[in-house]
């Protein structure tokens, strides 16, 4: 969408607003997704639920690609926003569930990596199809969307059932073989099962097992390790969002325009230098998030991300209006590089594997459901109200606010997180006061 709105604008003649509402109304859909991808995934099973979402991943681009309209563009939007909520709230459970202690965080932020590889290489689709004319440049920069769902689709096959889901389930035969699969030894293996099924047997002697029924919520009423849980998990979400993340994603080359540069190709070609800067940081984040921990990521991420908002809000407060000045155009590209780099290498990946450890097995898929939602309105609302914002308070006034949340982001984790780092899902429930 970020290349492509140039190209739209020209071709389908889609004013400013139209794009706002494209841009953020896929998070606001993915709503729909990620409120029934809990539900779903607690009845059908981790694996069935991403064969689900692999089709909207299919069908939504295919309309986006054919639509000769605002609407047709808005009802692909829809159907891709629908597997958005369900890819952000299933990937990280069966992420966290398969994977054993040692290297859960590396494979819990895999899901966030891809993402990020995504969206570098539709930055390369936006840069390579430029040079077509606008009306076939923006269509096919949709239909790459489809390719990767054919190899999800055979992937899939491979996969195994996640173990907790089959425990639930009361299938323990076959989760001991998919642990047996998945676990460093086979001691491993028979430790993870035994608290798995003492987890199980106490949310179903408890709290309503998985069903979601009234039980579980009588928890975030009754208990105050439960609620404790849930506020950080959404606190975690809306930080991660509030702080304008989406606003370089989706309007990066808006921003650059801004502060001077005038070239569509070197706009787009900058794009990729972004997206590479964001996807190489993601894979610094995985390999550090199981030797030093979740908290240290964090709160490096969320003060560099308040530093390099400053300096950009900067930039656009000093130079305003400023054309082809290649040192102001220098110096805000390396605030935006800085910026999305702090983020990925910390608060992007992390704000997921944090928020999908501490929640209890019996509230996994509502809790996370809650978290994803939380987070899609927050990309929504910022995607959906980025050009006014700046129209009404400057472009420097944006990202000084955004600069604000960063901050009160690094205040919170500093004061309320407790390192995560090398405790089984199970453990969460002591560290938090759950059971």
């Amino acid at each position: 969408m970020s290349g492509a709105q140039i190209f739209m604008a020209e071709d389908l003649g889609v004013s400013d607003t139209q794009i706002e509402l494209l841009s953020g109304a896929i998070n606001i859909y993915s709503l729909v997704g990620a409120l029934l991808a809990g539900w779903t995934s607690d009845r059908l099973g981790r694996r069935l639920t991403i064969v689900l979402t692999n089709g909207f991943f299919l069908v939504g681009p295919l309309i986006m690609t054919l639509a000769g309209g605002y609407t047709a563009l808005m009802a692909g939007r829809f159907i891709s926003g629908i597997g958005v909520g369900y890819a952000l709230v299933i990937a990280p459970i069966y992420a966290a569930e398969i994977a054993p202690a040692s290297s859960r965080g590396l494979l819990s932020s895999l899901p966030e990596i891809f993402i990020n590889t995504g969206v570098m290489l539709s930055y390369v689709s936006n840069f390579a199809f430029s040079a077509l004319p606008a009306h076939l440049a923006w269509r096919l920069m949709f239909a790459a969307g489809v390719v990767p769902t054919v190899f999800l689709a055979a992937g899939v096959l491979t996969m195994p059932e996640s173990p907790r889901w089959l425990a639930m389930k009361g299938r323990l035969d076959e989760a001991k073989a998919v642990l047996d699969r998945t676990s460093d030894t086979l001691a491993e293996a028979e430790q993870r099962l035994r608290e798995i099924e003492e987890v199980v047997d106490a949310g179903s002697n408890g709290a309503g097992g998985s069903n979601g029924g009234g039980g579980t919520w009588n928890e975030v009423a009754t208990k105050a390790g439960v609620r404790r849980v849930l506020a950080t998990v959404l606190a975690l979400q809306f930080f991660q969002q509030a702080s304008g993340i989406d606003s370089v994603v989706l309007y990066g080359p808006r921003v650059l325009a801004m502060a001077g540069v005038t070239s569509n190709t070197l706009l787009l070609g900058l794009n990729v230098l972004f997206g590479v800067a964001k996807a190489g940081s993601i894979l610094i984040a995985m390999a550090l998030a199981d030797r030093v921990g979740r908290r240290p990521l964090l709160l490096v991420s969320t003060g560099g991300m308040t530093a390099s908002l400053l300096v950009l809000g900067s930039v656009f407060a000093a130079f305003a209006g400023a054309k082809d000045d290649a040192a102001v155009a220098a110096v805000a590209v390396a605030a935006v590089v800085a910026f999305v780099c702090t983020f990925s290498v910390g608060f992007g990946p992390m704000a997921w594997v944090y928020s999908s450890e501490i929640l209890p097995l019996r509230l996994r898929g509502q809790g996370a459901g809650l978290g994803t939602a939380m987070n899609r309105v927050m990309s929504g609302i910022v995607t959906m109200t980025f050009i006014s914002l700046y129209g009404a308070i400057t472009m420097a006034g944006a990202f000084y606010l955004y600069a604000a949340v960063a901050a009160a982001s690094f205040v919170f984790i500093y004061t309320c997180l407790p390192e995560t780092r090398g405790r089984n899902l199970e453990d969460m429930e002591q560290l938090f006061r759950t059971k």
